[in-house]
């Protein structure tokens, strides 16, 4: 689906999507009335109001795959911000092990780190042009200043162990955020939507082209069904692009407050 569709807010979605839907379905309209005539006619109404079912349950199938698609992207989308986040402050609060440089060393790194994102990498991976080639310079900083800190004692030796952990558990997953914001429903699953609704209208049409109203009712019922659809898969096809985009909220709680500037080892 087109990027600018992506990007407008939920109601201007809403409104080209239902307004295309109705177009699309009117001009269904008036092709088959105006071919159902003579002989035409007859043969529109031999077609068996049976295959109405079929192709209905087929249209609600392939809605249902798509939407367990992009469920399960915002999810995985979800749950690597979250972790990020979870590690990011686990850093924070280990870095208080090494008090003085260290830990404001840490500290002004991780707050580096999500201020990057927010700026950087949200608009990035909303255009799906955010790659794996973009390095995460504050955390391999401070997974360079953890590894280098002179520690003493079994205590500073388990954080540092803990500190490094929850770093690389970080940089994973902000991978996966990246590679799963450049997921997305592609245009043959949208194509074979389309048919399969295109499908059905001119079923419909064709079963009760001899009552025009009932075609219209039936028409305008199912067109409304599929814009609704449209709507919420491509509302949320995209997890890090629109109004319902997954946002860095969870990252900037975890920020510290009044971080200490990264200063040089």
């Amino acid at each position: 689906m087109s990027d600018w569709i992506h990007t407008l807010p939920v109601l201007w979605m809403a409104v080209v999507i239902f307004g295309a839907t109705y177009l699309g379905a009117a001009a269904i309209y008036s092709l088959v009335m105006a071919l159902a005539v003579g002989e035409q006619a007859r043969a529109f109404k031999g077609i068996s109001p049976g295959l109405l079912p079929p192709l209905g349950i087929i249209f609600g199938l392939l809605v249902a795959f798509l939407a367990a698609q992009v469920w399960g992207d915002v999810d995985r989308a979800n749950t690597a911000v979250n972790r990020e986040a979870s590690a990011l402050r686990a850093v924070v609060l280990l870095s208080g092990s090494f008090p003085g440089e260290a830990e404001g060393r840490l500290r002004g790194l991780v707050s580096r780190h999500i201020q990057e994102a927010r700026n950087t990498e949200w608009p990035a991976m909303a255009r799906q042009r955010a790659t794996l080639t973009m390095i995460p310079t504050p955390l391999a900083e401070a997974l360079q200043t953890t590894l280098t800190m002179t520690v003493h004692g079994k205590g500073q030796v388990a954080a540092q162990r803990e500190i490094v952990a929850a770093l690389e558990n970080a940089l994973d997953a902000r991978r996966q955020r990246i590679l799963v914001s450049r997921s997305e429903v592609n245009w043959v699953k949208w194509t074979a939507l389309m048919i399969q609704a295109i499908c059905t209208l001119t079923a419909i049409a064709m079963v009760h082209s001899d009552n025009r109203l009932t075609a219209r009712l039936a028409m305008g019922l199912f067109s409304t069904a599929v814009a609704v659809c449209i709507l919420l898969i491509a509302a949320h096809d995209r997890p890090f692009t629109g109004q319902l985009s997954v946002q860095p909220a969870v990252l900037l709680q975890v920020r510290p407050e009044s971080p200490l500037a990264a200063t040089g080892p």
